[in-house]
C-alpha cells in the first residue's frame, strides 16, 4: 500500500511539473494564476460543501458514497459545460462547436445517474449470492 502511494504521489509530482512548465509558455501567466485561484475557491467554498451537504441531507446508509460521487461527477461536468450553456446561439463559425451540447450534457448526467442507481442494485444482487440460502 505504501509503495503504492508513493507511486501515485510521484505521478501526480510530474504532472505538476508538467503544468508548471506548460506556464512558461504563457505571455501572461497572472491571469492563468488568477483562473487556477478561483477554481480552487470555487471548489473549497462552494462545490464541495454543497455535495456534502446534499449527500448527508439527501441519503442515508449504504448508498450516500455513490450519491456523493454522482454529485461531484454531475458538478465537475456541469462546470466543464458551463461557458457553452451560458452562451447558446449560432456562432460565425459553424465548425467552432459543431455539436448540441445542453444535449449532450443532459444526456451525460442522465449516463452519470442511472450508473448511479445501478451501483446499490448490484451490491446488493452480489450480497445476496454470496449469503448462504
Amino acid at each position: 500500500m505504501k509503495v503504492t502511494r508513493a507511486l501515485f504521489g510521484a505521478v501526480g509530482v510530474a504532472f505538476m511539473g508538467v503544468g508548471a512548465s506548460l506556464l512558461t509558455d504563457v505571455r501572461d501567466p497572472t491571469g492563468v494564476l488568477v483562473w487556477l485561484a478561483g477554481a480552487v475557491a470555487l471548489h473549497d467554498v462552494l462545490l464541495a460543501p454543497l455535495v456534502l451537504l446534499a449527500g448527508l441531507v439527501l441519503v442515508r446508509g449504504r448508498v450516500r458514497g455513490p450519491v456523493r460521487g454522482a454529485l461531484v461527477v454531475m458538478g465537475a461536468l456541469t462546470v466543464v459545460a458551463l461557458p457553452v450553456l451560458l452562451r447558446p446561439g449560432r456562432r460565425a463559425n459553424a465548425s467552432v462547436l459543431p455539436l448540441d451540447y445542453p444535449r449532450n450534457w443532459l444526456i451525460a448526467l442522465a449516463v452519470v445517474a442511472t450508473v448511479t442507481a445501478l451501483v446499490p442494485a448490484v451490491r446488493a444482487l452480489t450480497r445476496r449470492r454470496r449469503s448462504p440460502s
